[in-house]
Protein backbone atom coordinates (compact mmCIF):
# COMPACT_ATOMS: atom_id res chain seq x y z
CA UNK A 1 0.00 0.00 0.00
CA UNK A 2 1.20 3.62 -0.71
CA UNK A 3 2.75 5.39 2.00
CA UNK A 4 2.11 8.72 0.63
CA UNK A 5 0.45 10.80 -1.96
CA UNK A 6 3.13 10.60 -3.87
CA UNK A 7 3.84 7.53 -3.98
CA UNK A 8 0.14 6.66 -4.54
CA UNK A 9 0.84 8.85 -7.80
CA UNK A 10 3.78 7.39 -8.92
CA UNK A 11 1.82 4.10 -8.18
CA UNK A 12 -0.65 4.87 -10.76
CA UNK A 13 1.32 5.70 -13.62
CA UNK A 14 3.22 2.36 -12.95
CA UNK A 15 -0.13 0.39 -13.79
CA UNK A 16 -0.78 2.87 -16.58
CA UNK A 17 2.81 0.92 -17.99
CA UNK A 18 4.72 4.62 -17.57
CA UNK A 19 8.36 3.37 -17.68
CA UNK A 20 9.86 7.37 -16.90
CA UNK A 21 9.22 11.15 -15.76
CA UNK A 22 11.49 13.86 -17.48
CA UNK A 23 12.06 16.71 -15.26
CA UNK A 24 14.37 18.70 -12.83
CA UNK A 25 14.06 18.31 -9.62
CA UNK A 26 13.17 20.93 -6.95
CA UNK A 27 11.73 22.01 -3.83
CA UNK A 28 7.92 21.76 -4.02
CA UNK A 29 8.77 18.39 -6.57
CA UNK A 30 10.84 16.66 -3.95
CA UNK A 31 8.30 14.27 -2.43
CA UNK A 32 7.73 13.22 -6.02
CA UNK A 33 11.07 12.34 -6.87
CA UNK A 34 11.75 10.77 -4.26
CA UNK A 35 9.14 8.38 -4.59
CA UNK A 36 10.43 7.92 -7.85
CA UNK A 37 13.59 6.94 -6.43
CA UNK A 38 12.05 4.45 -4.18
CA UNK A 39 10.01 2.63 -6.95
CA UNK A 40 13.54 1.32 -7.65
CA UNK A 41 13.59 2.78 -11.15
CA UNK A 42 12.39 0.77 -14.64
CA UNK A 43 15.17 -2.18 -14.24
CA UNK A 44 13.01 -3.13 -10.78
CA UNK A 45 9.83 -2.80 -12.22
CA UNK A 46 9.91 1.11 -11.20
CA UNK A 47 9.93 4.25 -13.05
CA UNK A 48 13.07 6.25 -14.07
CA UNK A 49 13.99 10.25 -13.28
CA UNK A 50 15.44 11.64 -16.70
CA UNK A 51 17.14 14.58 -15.86
CA UNK A 52 17.23 17.07 -18.43
CA UNK A 53 18.75 20.56 -18.57
CA UNK A 54 15.31 22.76 -19.57
CA UNK A 55 11.68 21.40 -18.49
CA UNK A 56 11.23 22.91 -22.11
CA UNK A 57 12.97 19.80 -22.91
CA UNK A 58 11.16 17.77 -20.72
CA UNK A 59 7.78 18.75 -22.44
CA UNK A 60 9.02 17.95 -25.78
CA UNK A 61 10.74 14.74 -24.90
CA UNK A 62 7.46 13.23 -23.53
CA UNK A 63 5.64 14.54 -26.21
CA UNK A 64 7.97 12.93 -28.86
CA UNK A 65 7.84 9.65 -26.82
CA UNK A 66 3.97 10.03 -26.86
CA UNK A 67 3.84 11.02 -30.65
CA UNK A 68 5.70 7.41 -31.31
CA UNK A 69 3.88 5.28 -29.03
CA UNK A 70 1.10 6.43 -28.06
CA UNK A 71 1.11 5.45 -24.86
CA UNK A 72 1.00 8.25 -21.50
CA UNK A 73 4.33 10.16 -21.55
CA UNK A 74 4.94 12.35 -18.03
CA UNK A 75 7.10 15.09 -17.69
CA UNK A 76 7.18 17.15 -14.62
CA UNK A 77 8.07 20.97 -13.15
CA UNK A 78 8.51 22.55 -9.50
CA UNK A 79 6.49 25.34 -8.35
CA UNK A 80 6.73 28.58 -10.76
CA UNK A 81 9.41 28.78 -13.17
CA UNK A 82 10.05 24.76 -13.15
CA UNK A 83 6.53 24.17 -14.40
CA UNK A 84 6.41 27.64 -16.41
CA UNK A 85 9.48 26.01 -18.84
CA UNK A 86 6.87 23.41 -19.14
CA UNK A 87 4.43 25.32 -20.96
CA UNK A 88 5.54 25.43 -24.85
CA UNK A 89 6.62 21.93 -25.33
CA UNK A 90 3.02 21.21 -23.54
CA UNK A 91 1.44 23.06 -26.45
CA UNK A 92 3.62 20.77 -28.79
CA UNK A 93 2.64 17.84 -27.59
CA UNK A 94 -1.45 19.07 -26.96
CA UNK A 95 -1.67 20.17 -30.56
CA UNK A 96 -0.20 17.27 -31.54
CA UNK A 97 -2.64 14.82 -29.65
CA UNK A 98 0.40 13.37 -28.12
CA UNK A 99 -1.10 11.57 -24.65
CA UNK A 100 0.82 13.85 -22.03
CA UNK A 101 0.71 13.99 -18.16
CA UNK A 102 2.40 17.34 -16.74
CA UNK A 103 3.04 17.20 -13.30
CA UNK A 104 3.38 20.64 -12.01
CA UNK A 105 4.64 20.86 -8.07
CA UNK A 106 3.16 23.78 -6.31
CA UNK A 107 3.62 25.78 -3.05
CA UNK A 108 2.48 25.61 0.11
CA UNK A 109 -0.94 24.43 -0.08
CA UNK A 110 -1.29 27.54 2.68
CA UNK A 111 0.04 29.73 1.11
CA UNK A 112 -1.90 30.11 -2.10
CA UNK A 113 -3.22 33.55 -3.00
CA UNK A 114 -0.75 35.38 -0.99
CA UNK A 115 1.37 36.03 -3.59
CA UNK A 116 4.00 33.54 -1.81
CA UNK A 117 8.06 33.42 -3.25
CA UNK A 118 7.85 31.72 -6.86
CA UNK A 119 3.79 31.72 -6.84
CA UNK A 120 2.19 31.44 -10.07
CA UNK A 121 -1.33 29.25 -10.74
CA UNK A 122 -0.74 26.46 -12.91
CA UNK A 123 -4.49 24.99 -12.60
CA UNK A 124 -5.08 28.37 -14.84
CA UNK A 125 -2.20 28.75 -16.62
CA UNK A 126 -2.23 25.55 -18.48
CA UNK A 127 -5.67 25.55 -19.52
CA UNK A 128 -5.39 26.37 -23.32
CA UNK A 129 -2.38 23.80 -24.08
CA UNK A 130 -4.64 20.67 -21.97
CA UNK A 131 -7.88 18.75 -21.88
CA UNK A 132 -7.57 18.60 -18.43
CA UNK A 133 -5.96 20.78 -15.36
CA UNK A 134 -7.14 20.50 -12.23
CA UNK A 135 -5.41 20.68 -8.90
CA UNK A 136 -5.26 18.41 -6.00
CA UNK A 137 -5.68 20.21 -2.68
CA UNK A 138 -6.55 17.24 0.04
CA UNK A 139 -5.09 13.58 0.15
CA UNK A 140 -8.63 12.06 -0.28
CA UNK A 141 -9.15 14.08 -3.93
CA UNK A 142 -5.29 12.88 -4.91
CA UNK A 143 -5.98 9.51 -6.78
CA UNK A 144 -9.42 10.40 -8.25
CA UNK A 145 -7.88 13.51 -10.10
CA UNK A 146 -4.80 11.76 -11.02
CA UNK A 147 -6.72 9.11 -12.42
CA UNK A 148 -9.10 10.92 -14.33
CA UNK A 149 -6.18 13.10 -15.69
CA UNK A 150 -4.64 9.99 -17.21
CA UNK A 151 -7.83 9.21 -18.76
CA UNK A 152 -8.25 12.87 -20.50
CA UNK A 153 -4.63 12.49 -21.89
CA UNK A 154 -5.31 9.00 -23.34
CA UNK A 155 -8.63 9.20 -24.22
CA UNK A 156 -8.99 12.50 -25.85
CA UNK A 157 -4.89 12.98 -27.07
CA UNK A 158 -3.33 15.13 -26.12
CA UNK A 159 -2.45 16.85 -22.26
CA UNK A 160 -3.27 16.82 -19.04
CA UNK A 161 -1.98 18.69 -15.86
CA UNK A 162 -1.87 17.72 -12.34
CA UNK A 163 -1.00 20.74 -9.76
CA UNK A 164 0.08 19.28 -6.72
CA UNK A 165 1.62 21.32 -3.61
CA UNK A 166 4.39 19.82 -2.39
CA UNK A 167 3.05 19.59 1.41
CA UNK A 168 0.48 17.77 -0.26
CA UNK A 169 2.42 15.00 -2.16
CA UNK A 170 3.99 14.41 1.33
CA UNK A 171 0.74 13.53 3.24
CA UNK A 172 -0.33 10.16 3.89
CA UNK A 173 -1.88 8.40 1.41
CA UNK A 174 -5.33 7.97 1.55
CA UNK A 175 -7.18 4.50 0.36
CA UNK A 176 -5.67 2.52 -2.25
CA UNK A 177 -4.20 2.65 -5.86
CA UNK A 178 -7.80 3.09 -8.15
CA UNK A 179 -7.83 -0.06 -10.64
CA UNK A 180 -7.54 1.68 -13.72
CA UNK A 181 -7.71 -0.52 -16.94
CA UNK A 182 -7.44 1.49 -20.42
CA UNK A 183 -10.20 0.17 -22.64
CA UNK A 184 -9.32 0.09 -26.68
CA UNK A 185 -10.45 2.82 -28.74
CA UNK A 186 -13.50 2.62 -30.40
CA UNK A 187 -14.31 2.53 -34.02
CA UNK A 188 -16.68 5.55 -35.14
CA UNK A 189 -19.07 4.77 -37.91
CA UNK A 190 -20.40 7.56 -39.87
CA UNK A 191 -24.12 7.72 -40.74
CA UNK A 192 -24.99 5.78 -43.48
CA UNK A 193 -26.80 8.91 -45.01
CA UNK A 194 -23.69 11.22 -44.96
CA UNK A 195 -21.78 8.06 -46.64
CA UNK A 196 -24.30 7.43 -49.40
CA UNK A 197 -24.56 11.37 -50.13
CA UNK A 198 -20.68 11.83 -50.37
CA UNK A 199 -21.04 8.58 -52.99
CA UNK A 200 -23.56 9.95 -55.21
CA UNK A 201 -20.66 13.24 -55.56
CA UNK A 202 -17.99 10.93 -56.13
CA UNK A 203 -19.50 8.96 -59.11
CA UNK A 204 -21.04 12.18 -60.38
CA UNK A 205 -17.35 13.90 -60.49
CA UNK A 206 -15.23 13.42 -63.40
CA UNK A 207 -12.02 14.27 -61.43
CA UNK A 208 -11.91 13.39 -57.75
CA UNK A 209 -8.71 13.92 -55.74
CA UNK A 210 -7.55 12.81 -52.37
CA UNK A 211 -5.75 14.93 -49.53
CA UNK A 212 -4.97 12.88 -46.46
CA UNK A 213 -3.77 13.48 -42.99
CA UNK A 214 -2.08 12.03 -39.70
CA UNK A 215 -6.17 11.01 -39.46
CA UNK A 216 -5.47 7.78 -42.33
CA UNK A 217 -2.58 6.39 -40.06
CA UNK A 218 -4.44 2.92 -39.65
CA UNK A 219 -6.36 3.44 -43.63
CA UNK A 220 -3.14 2.82 -45.84
CA UNK A 221 -4.28 -0.27 -47.56
CA UNK A 222 -7.83 1.13 -47.89
CA UNK A 223 -6.76 4.72 -48.63
CA UNK A 224 -4.97 3.39 -51.81
CA UNK A 225 -7.40 0.58 -53.14
CA UNK A 226 -10.05 3.74 -52.75
CA UNK A 227 -7.79 5.89 -54.80
CA UNK A 228 -7.56 3.32 -57.98
CA UNK A 229 -11.24 2.38 -57.83
CA UNK A 230 -12.20 6.26 -57.89
CA UNK A 231 -8.72 7.06 -60.01
CA UNK A 232 -8.00 9.89 -57.40
CA UNK A 233 -4.38 11.39 -57.19
CA UNK A 234 -3.22 11.55 -53.49
CA UNK A 235 -1.58 14.44 -51.49
CA UNK A 236 -0.84 14.52 -48.29
CA UNK A 237 -0.12 16.58 -45.11
CA UNK A 238 3.30 16.63 -43.46
CA UNK A 239 2.11 14.68 -40.33
CA UNK A 240 0.30 12.78 -43.20
CA UNK A 241 3.65 11.81 -44.98
CA UNK A 242 4.55 8.90 -42.98
CA UNK A 243 1.40 6.77 -43.49
CA UNK A 244 0.40 7.60 -46.79
CA UNK A 245 3.21 8.31 -49.26
CA UNK A 246 4.36 4.60 -48.71
CA UNK A 247 4.11 1.94 -51.56
CA UNK A 248 1.22 4.25 -53.03
CA UNK A 249 1.33 4.70 -56.88
CA UNK A 250 -0.86 7.27 -56.67
CA UNK A 251 1.19 9.57 -54.05
CA UNK A 252 1.50 13.11 -55.47
CA UNK A 253 3.24 15.00 -52.78
CA UNK A 254 2.78 17.65 -50.55
CA UNK A 255 1.35 21.58 -50.90
CA UNK A 256 1.98 24.24 -48.71
CA UNK A 257 5.19 25.79 -48.25
CA UNK A 258 6.76 22.70 -47.58
CA UNK A 259 5.49 21.01 -50.83
CA UNK A 260 6.83 19.40 -53.26
CA UNK A 261 5.25 17.52 -56.40
CA UNK A 262 1.86 17.92 -58.01
CA UNK A 263 -0.26 17.82 -55.10
CA UNK A 264 -1.04 21.63 -55.41
CA UNK A 265 -2.50 21.06 -58.95
CA UNK A 266 -4.26 17.86 -58.27
CA UNK A 267 -6.25 19.61 -55.68
CA UNK A 268 -6.84 22.44 -57.09
CA UNK A 269 -7.79 20.80 -61.06
CA UNK A 270 -10.28 18.33 -59.53
CA UNK A 271 -14.36 18.77 -58.94
CA UNK A 272 -14.35 17.21 -56.22
CA UNK A 273 -11.58 17.36 -53.42
CA UNK A 274 -11.50 15.35 -50.75
CA UNK A 275 -10.32 15.85 -47.27
CA UNK A 276 -9.36 12.96 -45.01
CA UNK A 277 -8.70 13.06 -41.58
CA UNK A 278 -6.97 16.14 -42.25
CA UNK A 279 -7.42 19.71 -40.78
CA UNK A 280 -4.87 21.26 -42.66
CA UNK A 281 -4.80 25.01 -41.43
CA UNK A 282 -3.26 26.72 -44.50
CA UNK A 283 -6.51 27.45 -46.35
CA UNK A 284 -4.58 29.72 -48.67
CA UNK A 285 -3.35 26.21 -50.46
CA UNK A 286 -6.70 25.01 -50.93
CA UNK A 287 -9.09 25.29 -53.56
CA UNK A 288 -11.44 28.17 -54.10
CA UNK A 289 -14.67 26.36 -53.10
CA UNK A 290 -16.71 27.93 -55.71
CA UNK A 291 -14.02 26.09 -57.88
CA UNK A 292 -14.44 22.48 -56.47
CA UNK A 293 -16.46 21.05 -54.29
CA UNK A 294 -14.54 20.10 -51.23
CA UNK A 295 -16.34 16.72 -49.02
CA UNK A 296 -14.06 16.30 -45.78
CA UNK A 297 -14.04 12.69 -43.21
CA UNK A 298 -12.60 13.56 -39.39
CA UNK A 299 -13.17 12.14 -36.68
CA UNK A 300 -13.24 15.08 -34.67
CA UNK A 301 -16.90 16.54 -35.71
CA UNK A 302 -15.31 19.99 -34.91
CA UNK A 303 -12.82 19.60 -37.53
CA UNK A 304 -15.09 19.48 -39.94
CA UNK A 305 -15.44 22.79 -42.67
CA UNK A 306 -13.71 24.97 -40.55
CA UNK A 307 -10.52 25.76 -43.30
CA UNK A 308 -12.99 25.66 -45.84
CA UNK A 309 -16.67 25.31 -46.81
CA UNK A 310 -17.24 21.95 -47.16
CA UNK A 311 -20.21 20.26 -49.12
CA UNK A 312 -19.91 16.84 -47.97
CA UNK A 313 -19.46 16.26 -44.20
CA UNK A 314 -18.58 12.94 -42.77
CA UNK A 315 -18.73 12.83 -39.11
CA UNK A 316 -16.36 8.98 -38.49
CA UNK A 317 -13.06 7.24 -38.89
CA UNK A 318 -11.69 7.51 -41.92
CA UNK A 319 -10.60 3.67 -42.09
CA UNK A 320 -14.40 2.91 -41.43
CA UNK A 321 -15.73 5.45 -43.54
CA UNK A 322 -13.57 4.48 -46.77
CA UNK A 323 -14.86 0.80 -46.28
CA UNK A 324 -18.50 2.05 -46.46
CA UNK A 325 -17.69 4.33 -49.49
CA UNK A 326 -15.90 1.79 -51.17
CA UNK A 327 -18.99 -0.42 -51.35
CA UNK A 328 -20.95 2.30 -52.58
CA UNK A 329 -18.99 3.78 -55.32
CA UNK A 330 -18.52 2.74 -59.20
CA UNK A 331 -15.39 2.46 -60.64
CA UNK A 332 -14.20 5.27 -63.17
CA UNK A 333 -12.78 3.83 -66.41
CA UNK A 334 -11.56 7.43 -67.56
CA UNK A 335 -8.28 7.72 -65.50
CA UNK A 336 -6.84 10.87 -67.93
CA UNK A 337 -7.06 13.40 -64.62
CA UNK A 338 -5.25 10.53 -62.57
CA UNK A 339 -2.62 10.07 -65.44
CA UNK A 340 -1.96 14.02 -66.17
CA UNK A 341 -1.11 14.66 -62.66
CA UNK A 342 1.07 11.38 -61.72
CA UNK A 343 3.52 12.32 -64.88
CA UNK A 344 3.11 16.06 -63.52
CA UNK A 345 4.14 14.93 -59.88
CA UNK A 346 7.60 12.97 -62.09
CA UNK A 347 7.95 16.18 -63.40
CA UNK A 348 8.54 18.10 -60.31
CA UNK A 349 10.08 15.47 -58.53
CA UNK A 350 13.13 14.85 -61.08
CA UNK A 351 13.11 18.74 -62.14
CA UNK A 352 12.92 20.69 -59.44
CA UNK A 353 13.84 18.40 -56.15
CA UNK A 354 16.20 16.91 -58.65
CA UNK A 355 17.80 20.37 -59.68
CA UNK A 356 18.77 20.74 -55.97
CA UNK A 357 20.69 17.46 -55.77
CA UNK A 358 22.41 17.35 -59.14
CA UNK A 359 25.72 18.10 -60.19
CA UNK A 360 26.55 19.58 -56.92
CA UNK A 361 29.14 16.75 -55.60
CA UNK A 362 31.57 19.68 -55.24
CA UNK A 363 30.07 22.50 -54.55
CA UNK A 364 31.05 24.24 -51.33
CA UNK A 365 29.18 25.59 -49.43
CA UNK A 366 26.95 22.61 -48.95
CA UNK A 367 23.68 22.42 -50.41
CA UNK A 368 21.17 20.96 -47.60
CA UNK A 369 19.51 18.98 -50.17
CA UNK A 370 22.14 17.26 -51.08
CA UNK A 371 22.75 16.90 -47.33
CA UNK A 372 19.32 15.33 -46.88
CA UNK A 373 19.08 13.29 -49.69
CA UNK A 374 22.14 11.34 -48.48
CA UNK A 375 20.90 11.25 -45.10
CA UNK A 376 17.65 9.24 -46.70
CA UNK A 377 19.96 6.74 -48.26
CA UNK A 378 22.28 5.55 -46.28
CA UNK A 379 19.77 6.06 -42.64
CA UNK A 380 18.16 2.64 -41.21
CA UNK A 381 15.07 1.41 -42.96
CA UNK A 382 13.29 1.53 -39.56
CA UNK A 383 14.86 5.04 -38.63
CA UNK A 384 12.87 7.66 -36.77
CA UNK A 385 13.46 11.23 -37.58
CA UNK A 386 12.97 14.40 -35.64
CA UNK A 387 13.47 17.45 -37.44
CA UNK A 388 13.54 20.94 -36.07
CA UNK A 389 11.22 23.39 -37.43
CA UNK A 390 12.09 25.41 -40.12
CA UNK A 391 14.67 24.37 -43.44
CA UNK A 392 14.98 20.99 -41.78
CA UNK A 393 11.20 20.70 -41.70
CA UNK A 394 11.69 21.53 -45.85
CA UNK A 395 14.32 19.11 -46.19
CA UNK A 396 13.01 15.99 -44.66
CA UNK A 397 9.92 16.61 -45.69
CA UNK A 398 11.02 16.79 -49.52
CA UNK A 399 13.58 14.25 -49.20
CA UNK A 400 13.45 11.45 -46.04
CA UNK A 401 10.77 8.51 -47.67
CA UNK A 402 8.39 6.57 -45.63
CA UNK A 403 8.27 2.99 -46.01
CA UNK A 404 6.19 1.98 -43.32
CA UNK A 405 8.42 1.44 -40.85
CA UNK A 406 10.44 4.62 -40.77
CA UNK A 407 8.74 7.44 -38.60
CA UNK A 408 9.43 11.48 -39.15
CA UNK A 409 7.96 13.74 -35.96
CA UNK A 410 8.71 17.33 -35.27
CA UNK A 411 6.54 20.34 -33.80
CA UNK A 412 4.61 20.01 -37.10
CA UNK A 413 1.14 21.66 -35.80
CA UNK A 414 2.76 23.92 -32.67
CA UNK A 415 6.09 24.79 -35.02
CA UNK A 416 8.29 25.58 -32.04
CA UNK A 417 12.18 25.50 -33.08
CA UNK A 418 14.18 23.53 -30.79
CA UNK A 419 11.83 20.63 -30.91
CA UNK A 420 14.11 17.96 -32.47
CA UNK A 421 16.80 17.06 -30.44
CA UNK A 422 14.60 16.54 -27.01
CA UNK A 423 11.76 15.14 -29.05
CA UNK A 424 15.17 12.45 -30.34
CA UNK A 425 15.51 12.20 -26.49
CA UNK A 426 12.12 10.83 -25.83
CA UNK A 427 12.39 9.05 -28.74
CA UNK A 428 15.56 7.09 -28.20
CA UNK A 429 14.41 6.23 -24.77
CA UNK A 430 11.43 4.56 -25.82
CA UNK A 431 13.02 2.60 -28.61
CA UNK A 432 16.33 2.05 -27.45
CA UNK A 433 16.87 -0.52 -30.38
CA UNK A 434 16.19 1.87 -33.01
CA UNK A 435 18.29 4.35 -34.70
CA UNK A 436 16.99 8.10 -33.70
CA UNK A 437 18.13 11.04 -35.96
CA UNK A 438 17.78 14.10 -34.87
CA UNK A 439 17.77 16.58 -37.54
CA UNK A 440 18.85 20.03 -36.17
CA UNK A 441 18.91 23.24 -37.41
CA UNK A 442 21.93 25.41 -35.50
CA UNK A 443 19.46 28.03 -34.53
CA UNK A 444 17.16 25.41 -33.23
CA UNK A 445 20.16 23.26 -31.46
CA UNK A 446 21.65 26.40 -29.70
CA UNK A 447 18.41 27.50 -28.18
CA UNK A 448 18.43 24.34 -26.16
CA UNK A 449 22.21 23.55 -26.33
CA UNK A 450 22.10 22.21 -22.87
CA UNK A 451 20.46 19.12 -23.59
CA UNK A 452 23.55 17.72 -25.51
CA UNK A 453 24.47 17.31 -21.84
CA UNK A 454 21.43 15.25 -21.26
CA UNK A 455 22.46 12.96 -24.09
CA UNK A 456 26.22 12.62 -23.49
CA UNK A 457 24.92 11.85 -19.34
CA UNK A 458 22.67 9.07 -20.23
CA UNK A 459 24.94 8.24 -23.35
CA UNK A 460 21.89 8.03 -25.44
CA UNK A 461 22.80 6.78 -28.93
CA UNK A 462 21.25 9.86 -30.77
CA UNK A 463 22.43 10.57 -34.11
CA UNK A 464 22.16 14.74 -34.18
CA UNK A 465 22.85 15.99 -37.95
CA UNK A 466 23.14 19.59 -38.19
CA UNK A 467 22.24 22.12 -40.77
CA UNK A 468 24.78 24.86 -39.98
CA UNK A 469 23.96 27.62 -42.16
CA UNK A 470 24.31 30.43 -39.62
CA UNK A 471 21.32 31.65 -40.13
CA UNK A 472 17.24 31.77 -39.74
CA UNK A 473 16.45 30.54 -43.28
CA UNK A 474 12.88 29.97 -43.20
CA UNK A 475 12.85 33.40 -41.44
CA UNK A 476 14.46 34.59 -44.12
CA UNK A 477 12.68 33.36 -46.72
CA UNK A 478 9.51 34.60 -45.14
CA UNK A 479 11.08 38.06 -45.17
CA UNK A 480 12.00 38.21 -48.73
CA UNK A 481 8.44 36.82 -50.07
CA UNK A 482 7.22 39.84 -48.17
CA UNK A 483 9.76 42.18 -50.07
CA UNK A 484 11.59 42.89 -47.27
CA UNK A 485 16.03 42.57 -46.81
CA UNK A 486 16.36 40.16 -44.76
CA UNK A 487 17.50 41.28 -41.41
CA UNK A 488 18.23 39.86 -37.85
CA UNK A 489 18.89 36.45 -39.13
CA UNK A 490 22.20 35.71 -39.52
CA UNK A 491 24.54 34.91 -36.97
CA UNK A 492 27.76 34.19 -35.96
CA UNK A 493 29.33 30.54 -36.95
CA UNK A 494 29.72 28.26 -34.19
CA UNK A 495 31.45 25.34 -34.43
CA UNK A 496 29.29 22.40 -32.60
CA UNK A 497 31.41 19.64 -32.98
CA UNK A 498 33.59 20.88 -31.25
CA UNK A 499 30.82 21.81 -28.49
CA UNK A 500 29.61 18.24 -29.05
CA UNK A 501 33.62 16.95 -28.83
CA UNK A 502 34.01 18.61 -25.60
CA UNK A 503 31.45 16.90 -23.95
CA UNK A 504 32.81 13.73 -25.00
CA UNK A 505 30.19 12.76 -27.97
CA UNK A 506 31.35 11.40 -31.43
CA UNK A 507 31.13 14.90 -33.66
CA UNK A 508 32.74 15.35 -37.46
CA UNK A 509 32.68 18.62 -38.73
CA UNK A 510 31.98 18.60 -42.75
CA UNK A 511 32.62 21.53 -45.11
CA UNK A 512 33.17 19.57 -48.10
CA UNK A 513 30.27 17.32 -50.03
CA UNK A 514 32.41 14.66 -50.96
CA UNK A 515 32.58 13.90 -47.01
CA UNK A 516 29.29 13.75 -46.13
CA UNK A 517 28.24 9.91 -46.52
CA UNK A 518 32.09 9.17 -44.72
CA UNK A 519 30.69 10.97 -41.88
CA UNK A 520 27.17 9.69 -41.61
CA UNK A 521 28.36 6.25 -42.13
CA UNK A 522 30.77 6.39 -38.74
CA UNK A 523 28.35 8.22 -37.05
CA UNK A 524 25.58 5.72 -37.22
CA UNK A 525 28.14 2.76 -36.87
CA UNK A 526 29.47 4.62 -33.76
CA UNK A 527 27.43 3.15 -30.79
CA UNK A 528 27.19 5.79 -28.42
CA UNK A 529 26.22 9.99 -29.51
CA UNK A 530 27.19 10.97 -32.47
CA UNK A 531 27.32 14.64 -34.05
CA UNK A 532 27.68 15.97 -37.32
CA UNK A 533 28.13 19.47 -37.96
CA UNK A 534 27.30 20.58 -41.92
CA UNK A 535 28.61 23.39 -42.92
CA UNK A 536 25.55 24.51 -45.76
CA UNK A 537 24.88 26.86 -47.81
CA UNK A 538 22.85 29.88 -46.06
CA UNK A 539 21.41 31.18 -49.40
CA UNK A 540 19.39 27.65 -50.03
CA UNK A 541 15.83 28.66 -49.32
CA UNK A 542 12.83 26.97 -49.56
CA UNK A 543 10.99 27.19 -53.34
CA UNK A 544 7.36 25.55 -53.39
CA UNK A 545 5.82 23.57 -56.35
CA UNK A 546 3.38 26.50 -57.00
CA UNK A 547 4.88 30.26 -56.60
CA UNK A 548 2.01 33.17 -56.77
CA UNK A 549 2.99 36.24 -59.10
CA UNK A 550 2.71 37.87 -55.60
CA UNK A 551 5.38 36.17 -53.80
CA UNK A 552 8.02 36.86 -56.58
CA UNK A 553 7.12 40.70 -56.45
CA UNK A 554 7.60 40.54 -53.25
CA UNK A 555 11.14 38.48 -54.02
CA UNK A 556 11.94 41.13 -56.69
CA UNK A 557 10.99 43.92 -54.40
CA UNK A 558 13.79 42.56 -51.46
CA UNK A 559 16.13 42.09 -54.03
CA UNK A 560 15.72 45.50 -55.33
CA UNK A 561 15.98 46.51 -51.92
CA UNK A 562 19.06 44.73 -51.08
CA UNK A 563 21.07 46.15 -53.81
CA UNK A 564 20.20 49.71 -53.27
CA UNK A 565 21.75 49.04 -49.75
CA UNK A 566 25.11 47.79 -51.07
CA UNK A 567 24.01 44.46 -51.18
CA UNK A 568 24.33 43.41 -55.14
CA UNK A 569 26.61 40.42 -54.45
CA UNK A 570 24.41 38.97 -51.77
CA UNK A 571 21.39 39.54 -54.08
CA UNK A 572 22.70 37.77 -56.78
CA UNK A 573 24.34 34.83 -55.00
CA UNK A 574 20.68 34.25 -53.68
CA UNK A 575 18.90 34.37 -56.96
CA UNK A 576 22.22 32.31 -58.42
CA UNK A 577 21.11 29.58 -55.73
CA UNK A 578 16.89 29.78 -55.53
CA UNK A 579 15.81 30.84 -59.15
CA UNK A 580 17.12 28.30 -61.37
CA UNK A 581 15.15 25.85 -59.38
CA UNK A 582 11.72 27.93 -59.74
CA UNK A 583 9.12 25.47 -60.86
CA UNK A 584 8.09 25.75 -64.60
CA UNK A 585 5.36 24.14 -66.58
Amino acid sequence: MARTVADQLISQLQQVGVKRIYGIVGDSLNPIVDAVRRSGGSTEGGIDWVHVRHEEAAAFAAAGEAQLTGDLAVCAGSCGPGNLHLINGLYDAHRTGAPVLAIASHIPSAQIGTEYFQETHPDRLFVECSNYAELVSTAEQAPRVVNSAIRHALSLGGVAVVTMPGDIAEEDAVGGVPTFVQPRRATLVPNVADVERLANAVNQAHRVAIFAGAGARDAHDELVTFADLVAAPVGHTLRGKDFVQYDNPFDVGMTGLLGYGAAHDGIHDADLLILLGTDFPYNQFLPNERDVRIAQVDAKAEHLGRRANVDFPVHGDVRATLALLSERVQRKSDRSFLERTLRRHQKLINGVLGAYTKNVEKTVPIHPEYAAALLDDLASEDAIFTADTGMCNVWTARYINPNGSRRLIGSFLHGSMANALPHAIGAQLAYPGRQVISVCGDGGLAMLLGELVTVAAYELPVKIIVFNNSTLGMVKLEMLVDGLPDFGVDVSPVNYAALAASLGIHSKRVEKPGEISGAFLDAFQYSGPALVDLVTDPLALSVPPTITGEQLRGFALAMSKMVMNGGAGEAVKLAKSNLRNIPRP
